[in-house]
């Protein structure tokens, strides 16, 4: 039986500004023998930037950045630069996050060749109205159900200032270009996407959107199908690249009379074709069963988004209560041989 064992809390929060309310979500990459972890960073009235520390190991902290490396500088991250992820592409650095303006949480990049210096591209996830949505998504069909449910916001639209689009966010890059093409996840409540086979971000038009949405069903690599997942699933950790496919931790939630549940999963997707899930673990990989993640800023929160490899060692990195920052870790080998139990044809 596969061994999941929480390491406990790696980083909490400060006095200082710009962390005093909570830190979370930590985006991981590892450089030769170290481990750069960039956090999201929140302080009173709920803004958030993004923090940095540097690991000497998966549990040892040895630098501590006291102030944010990344913060607001647009109107479309006003209220907060939140939940980073990273990977390195060719010779550049990708770091994903969401942009919050108040109103709208949309997917934006990003980028650096030295993870100190970062250029910024915008969001790059569509900036559409779910009345949009709706019709590019009607022409081929009827989708879930639960997409008008999350995503419908038209009732509090007419009292917004700004224009309401569709949330679109967890956006997460592959960790390298599949067939020469950039692959990446991003998500639309309750599913998660994918964008395959662009060559330069500068395709993804608004037509680009209106054909993709047009045919969301061929782009939804996964949706929720197990009781722990059931309300809705989300990216979590870039994909990791395995000789079996790749390794896909992603958060799943669902409703409970105490609030909804935020759980770590896992999946294993096609290492040539990315949108075909291989197989998934039918039971969470962990979930809230400690204090620290338990009760918080949000209670009920295990939100993996981070992972170091240290030799056959997987470390996790994840928001426990969207309070703090913990650790699980495992073997790899032996998550992969449970979701090789778990393939689909074994249904």
């Amino acid at each position: 039986m596969m061994e999941v064992k929480k390491e406990g809390i790696i980083l909490e929060k400060t006095v200082l500004d710009f962390e005093n309310e909570g830190v979370l979500n930590p985006g991981i990459i590892q450089v030769g023998d170290i481990i750069h972890m960039f956090y999201r960073a929140v302080s009173l009235g709920n803004y958030s930037s993004i923090g940095y520390c540097r690991l000497s190991g998966p549990l040892i902290i040895d630098k501590r950045d006291q102030k944010p490396v990344l913060f607001a500088e647009f109107d479309y991250e006003l209220h907060g630069v939140e939940d980073p992820r990273i990977v390195k592409i060719d010779d550049l650095y990708y770091l994903s996050y969401t942009a919050y303006d108040g109103v709208n949480a949309l997917g934006a990049l990003a980028t650096s060749t030295d993870l100190i210096h970062w250029n910024k591209q915008g969001i790059i996830v569509p900036q559409i109205t779910y009345d949009e949505f709706s019709a590019f998504t009607a022409s081929k069909g009827i989708i879930n159900e639960k997409y008008s449910r999350y995503n419908n916001y038209q009732g509090f639209a007419e009292d917004a200032k700004e224009r309401i689009f569709l949330w679109d966010k967890n956006l997460i890059f592959f960790p390298r270009r599949i067939n020469g093409k950039l692959y990446f996840l991003h998500r639309v409540k309750p599913d998660i996407q994918i964008v395959v086979g662009i060559t330069e971000l500068s395709e993804l038009t608004h037509t680009f959107w209106q054909n993709y949405f047009a045919n969301i069903n061929d782009f939804i690599v996964m949706s929720p199908k197990y009781p722990h997942e059931i309300s809705y699933v989300g990216g979590g950790c870039p994909p990791i690249e395995t000789a079996h496919g790749w390794l896909f931790i992603y958060h799943g939630v669902y409703d409970s009379a105490k609030g909804y549940v935020y759980t770590a999963c896992a999946a294993l997707l096609d290492l040539a074709n990315p949108n075909k899930e291989i197989a998934r673990l039918p039971y969470p990989l962990f979930k809230p069963d400690k204090n620290w993640e338990l009760r918080g800023e949000v209670n009920n929160v295990c939100f993996p988004t981070g992972t170091a490899l240290i030799n056959d060692r997987l470390y996790i990195y994840y928001g426990a209560a969207d309070e703090r920052i913990a650790v699980a870790s495992l073997n790899l080998t032996e998550l992969l041989n449970e979701l090789l139990l778990n393939t689909n044809h074994h249904e």
